[in-house]
């Protein structure tokens, strides 16, 4: 009894700074914005008035918060099969015997290590419409190039091809881990009984990496619906709101108009859909995902 007493100090005493940290930075937030969601705070008018679900209405009825889901669900449309090919074909040649692809990986890697500040100001410049580089490009080939972060049919656009450019290293090494992790033998049975090529990635890989390609999905879901330095940085949420989105109107709505009960509303909005969409992909991976 004494040793099973001492055990559980034990795993107590490992455990307690990240539950130290669970409840200083996680638990502890959530549970301010929930109060402060049916408040009416300005931060620097004094204390928080208790108003109710007022915030909660105020955001329901409002044209733009649906504009701003309009918004994500065109970025989550276009960002996750863009990213989720584009990593799978990457990894596939990661997994073949090409040479030079150390290096290549290196190089695709190195955007992840870049700061999104920074690679948004570098792509800001390289998608302007009057000097950028994008543009100059284009016109060798006799193309005119749009106006990337001005215009409303190609200002998401541009995020989501940073957005892919960001972490096209980072999904393509997790999927290459995925890939390692199938066994061999399958293969070689597979071009023993004279499978193509194509067969083997559509019966064989695909099927076998589906654990991964559903860590892959929750991730980049989460990610999108948490868009917001690119946005930031490269157009503000314009031109005329069509790249707003829910963590912007956040940062909005906190830190410029000071209405920190408002926020913390559409905060607590944003967490139920986040948790909702990971909820349900949870009950849909039984249909598809394959664990051996």
């Amino acid at each position: 009894m004494k040793t099973t007493t001492q055990s559980k100090w034990i795993i107590l005493l490992f455990l307690a700074p990240s539950l130290l940290g669970f409840i200083v930075f996680s638990l502890i937030p959530i549970v301010s914005a929930l109060y402060l969601s049916f408040t009416s705070w300005d931060v620097i008018g004094g204390a928080p008035e208790f108003i109710g679900l007022k915030n909660y209405a105020s955001i329901l009825f409002s044209a733009e918060f649906y504009r701003v889901i309009l918004n994500t669900l065109k970025y989550i449309s276009l960002y996750i099969p863009g990213i989720i090919v584009s990593s799978l074909f990457v990894a596939i040649m990661f997994d073949r015997d090409i040479k030079g692809i150390g290096l290549f990986r290196v190089l695709l890697f190195i955007p992840v290590l870049t700061s999104w500040v920074a690679g948004s100001i570098i792509w800001r410049s390289v998608l302007s419409g009057q000097y950028g580089l994008m543009n100059n490009l284009l016109a060798i080939v006799n193309i005119d190039g749009p106006s990337w972060l001005t215009d409303k049919s190609w200002a998401m656009i541009a995020i989501v091809m940073v957005s892919i450019w960001k972490d096209l290293g980072f999904f393509s090494l997790i999927l290459f881990g995925g890939l390692r992790g199938i066994d061999r033998s399958i293969y070689e049975a597979a071009r023993i009984d004279g499978a193509s090529s194509l067969k083997v990635i559509t019966r064989i890989t695909l099927p076998l990496l589906t654990p991964t390609l559903f860590f892959v999905l929750i991730t980049t879901l989460v990610n999108s619906f948490q868009l917001f330095p690119q946005i930031m940085v490269m157009t503000g949420g314009g031109p005329d709101g069509a790249t707003q989105v829910m963590v912007e109107r956040i940062y909005t709505y906190g830190f410029r108009y000071f209405q920190m009960g408002y926020a913390s509303a559409l905060a607590i909005i944003l967490l139920i859909i986040i948790v909702t969409i990971t909820l349900i992909q949870l009950v849909l991976q039984k249909k598809w995902v394959y664990y051996e």
